[in-house]
């Protein structure tokens, strides 16, 4: 386990919902200056958990195993207004199941069966991501006066 935090918090039906449509994260990490160093990736979720599938030895992956901490945003390009923004620990570095969810993955988005670009020696790695502080896509309620 690399990020143990006891703050956990429910993803929101918003956020799930955003989540399981085609959009896209924006993934915050941290350089060893303390610098951030931001990627545009897929997006998954396995229940309150938020996925991000990236390759082993990428800028990413080198900087969660030093520091988990991220913070992320998911976007709808639909509506760039329709956004959830997040920040949390990665709890779990895994190589478990990630070739497998590279997969769903890239039928989400690609409508692939499989992830076509795999190269030899390249091996998946999946961040399962504990949200500690959650910004749900904004909805507004505001009533409306009849004209």
């Amino acid at each position: 386990m690399i990020g143990d935090c006891h703050d956990m918090k429910p993803l929101p039906d918003s956020v799930k919902k955003l989540i399981e449509a085609k959009t896209f994260a924006n993934i915050a990490t941290l350089m060893p200056d303390g610098s951030p160093h931001v990627t545009q990736t897929w997006v998954d979720h396995d229940g309150d958990l938020v996925l991000i599938n990236t390759i082993e030895g990428s800028q990413k992956h080198k900087n969660v195993l030093r520091n988990p901490r991220v913070a992320l945003d998911i976007c709808d390009p639909a509506n760039a207004f329709n956004v959830a923004v997040i920040r949390g620990r990665v709890k779990e570095v895994t190589f478990k199941g990630a070739d497998e969810h590279v997969d769903r993955l890239a039928k989400k988005y690609l409508g692939q069966d499989k992830y076509q670009s795999r190269r030899p020696g390249m091996r998946r790695v999946l961040f399962k991501i504990e949200p500690l502080h959650i910004v749900p896509p904004f909805t507004d309620t505001t009533p409306r006066k009849s004209t």
